[in-house]
């Protein structure tokens, strides 16, 4: 997916990882999508740049769809993430 920088999704959970390092940022998200429903938005804040492999990844293992995402900047990552 490419990066959105435009008109972000709407979501209905907030996920914040901002300082934390892998594998961190995916354990939390495990833990946080256990406690939502299937077509649930989730917003992921982080701040490690290895989010942007991972968490497309996580998506992909496990079915959900990512909606978009802007990692346009060095400092912080979204993600917005459609629970399946």
């Amino acid at each position: 997916m490419a990066a959105n920088t435009g008109n972000l999704p709407s979501y209905d959970e907030l996920l914040d990882t901002s300082g934390l390092y892998c594998p961190e940022p995916i354990m939390l998200m495990h833990n946080k999508v256990r406690d939502m429903s299937p077509g649930q938005v989730l917003k992921v804040v982080a701040t490690d740049p290895a989010t942007t492999r991972d968490v497309p990844k996580f998506c992909q293992f496990l079915g959900h769809e990512l909606l978009g995402q802007d990692v346009s900047s060095e400092s912080s990552y979204l993600y917005f993430i459609r629970l399946a």
